[in-house]
């Protein structure tokens, strides 16, 4: 067997490109992969679709550290940390959003569970975000094309959006993120962009040249990376400059996200697996 090591590049950042890096005991294999995100232990969160086992955890090395959310998620679409600590789920086809702590243990919940509201929360929710000071920016976005904010107490503060391709509208709000600067970015998937907004719903901006935007992160220098369907990886400054573009997937990564040395994680769809961008530089 052939020892090659791929690399690719993105903007100023090298890495190598570790295949099938999260490993499973013998003779288990994973569901749909979604998303997966990385906690302050470094462990990689990962969420899955039509199995037992919603979210996997792997250790540092990609060695299989157990599991949770059984019982807890029916279709856990995205997975994001929290400023606290805590993770947030959304879970897609029972129109809530929840939070956990790191060892799965239900925190909080947001939405009436299997009970879907037409433009109010939720209608298969899509993912969720927190700002630093603990509001929380939800993308309603299979049955519903809104995104919700909501305040420190969880009550409802504000709704924004509606069908179509303007300003302002979406058609599958797939991705939110709430950027150090305070904007709050939302990837307008069939409309291939992410749209830019303030903390209230002004729209300011929208960032084009994507097609299908899946998922948004963006890390502590508060550069912005935009995983699509073509399939590739973009990184993007603060403002939405394109610094750089690669491949990095074999058929698409419908989730992204990163740790606090640089690497980059993806969830890959089928063939499913999950692929470690080691930075090299």
């Amino acid at each position: 067997m052939s020892d090659e090591r791929y690399t690719v590049i993105l903007g100023d950042r090298r890495y190598a490109v570790h295949r099938k890096w999260a490993r499973l005991p013998p003779g288990e294999g994973f569901g749909f992969i979604s998303d997966l995100m990385v906690d302050t232990d470094g462990r990689v969160h990962v969420a899955q679709r039509g199995t037992d086992r919603p979210v996997l955890v792997f250790e540092r090395d990609g060695s299989f550290g157990g599991s949770w959310g059984e019982g807890s998620l029916a279709e856990p679409h995205y997975i994001n940390p929290a400023p606290d600590g805590s993770i947030l789920v959304a879970d897609r086809d029972a129109h809530q959003v929840l939070r956990f702590d790191r060892s799965g243990h239900a925190l909080q919940a947001w939405g009436k569970r299997h009970w879907p509201s037409l433009n109010a929360p939720f209608n298969h929710p899509t993912a969720a975000a927190e700002a630093p000071d603990g509001e929380l920016y939800v993308a309603d976005g299979y049955g519903n094309s809104n995104v919700h904010r909501f305040g420190r107490d969880g009550a409802l503060v504000a709704t924004w959006g509606s069908p179509g391709s303007g300003s302002g509208q979406f058609t599958t709000p797939h991705a939110v993120a709430v950027h150090p600067s305070g904007k709050v970015l939302v990837g307008d998937r069939e409309n291939n962009r992410v749209q830019v907004f303030d903390r209230e719903g002004a729209f300011l901006e929208a960032w084009g040249d994507f097609y299908h935007p899946m998922q948004i992160w963006v890390d502590e220098r508060g550069l912005v990376f935009v995983t699509d369907q073509v399939p590739r990886i973009s990184l993007l400054s603060p403002d939405g400059a394109l610094l750089g573009r690669c491949r990095g997937a074999i058929n698409g990564a419908h989730g992204l996200a990163g740790d606090a040395e640089g690497n980059l994680y993806l969830a890959e769809l089928p063939p499913q697996e999950i692929t470690k961008l080691e930075r090299l530089n």
